[in-house]
């Protein structure tokens, strides 16, 4: 672990109505890495990610990202974050989007096309995104949270719905970002991703079960397939079913 982390949760506590999602959750992200969060659907991995990027009402406990408490001012230009949902606009261009995004962080048009070529939309600038397919403009808000050049990046399934080639160039190009000086938490339920991952953070039912990386965790449970080796942490683990679910 890095001695200054990119991301300081501690004892983080969040309410959904009556539903307890994160009951009492403590982590450090490393700098300077590919994080993975994974776990199943449901287990707290958005809510999680939210409240790292500063929009989720929490009910107890800090979250520090980058040296400052999570949502500070001093954090929007450092810190992207690109949601399950593409958040752009569906009636403009995908040249147009980036354009747009560019003047925001205020980076200039050479930047957004260079940005559009890393996510592999150097050929649909003039599309309108409403007209692309999911994965498509999953790709225009990563674009988008690229720009500035974060120094953290926040990605909740970020390749979900994406061929496996265009798959693999992204992680490729996490990869980069973190050689860079960059820290990445990406989060997925496909347990294939693990291996693409330098570090793994396993959740369930809004509880942190390892904090590992997938060397290790093919260690500790004698298995090289690590969906299997995840089941089987889980599988020791002990349930605290009606307390940790949520999204």
């Amino acid at each position: 672990m890095a001695e200054t982390p990119a991301i300081r949760v501690s004892n983080l506590r969040v309410m959904r109505g009556e539903n307890l999602v994160l009951p009492d959750l403590s982590v450090e992200v490393a700098s300077g890495r590919v994080t993975g969060l994974l776990g199943p659907s449901g287990c707290g991995k958005t809510t999680l990610m939210r409240s790292i990027v500063g929009v989720q009402i929490v009910a107890g406990g800090t979250v520090e990202v980058l040296g400052e408490p999570a949502g500070s001012p001093a954090l929007r230009r450092r810190v992207g974050y690109v949601t399950q949902a593409p958040s752009v606009y569906g009636d403009l261009t995908v040249g147009e989007n980036l354009a747009y995004f560019s003047r925001v962080v205020g980076v200039d048009s050479a930047r957004a096309r260079e940005t559009a070529a890393l996510v592999g939309l150097e050929k649909m600038e003039g599309r309108i995104v409403g007209s692309l397919s999911g994965g498509q403009r999953a790709r225009v808000s990563l674009a988008s949270a690229l720009l500035n050049e974060p120094d953290l990046l926040v990605l909740d399934e970020p390749t979900v719905g994406l061929d496996p080639l265009l798959r693999a160039d992204l992680w490729q190009t996490f990869h980069s970002l973190a050689d860079a000086g960059a820290s990445l938490l990406v989060s997925s339920h496909v347990m294939d991703e693990a291996r693409e991952c330098d570090d793994l953070l396993l959740i369930r039912e809004g509880r942190l079960l390892r904090q590992t990386t997938p060397g290790e965790l093919q260690v500790e449970t004698g298995e090289q397939d690590l969906g299997r080796a995840f089941l089987q942490i889980i599988r020791d683990a002990p349930s605290q079913a009606g307390q940790g679910a949520g999204s």
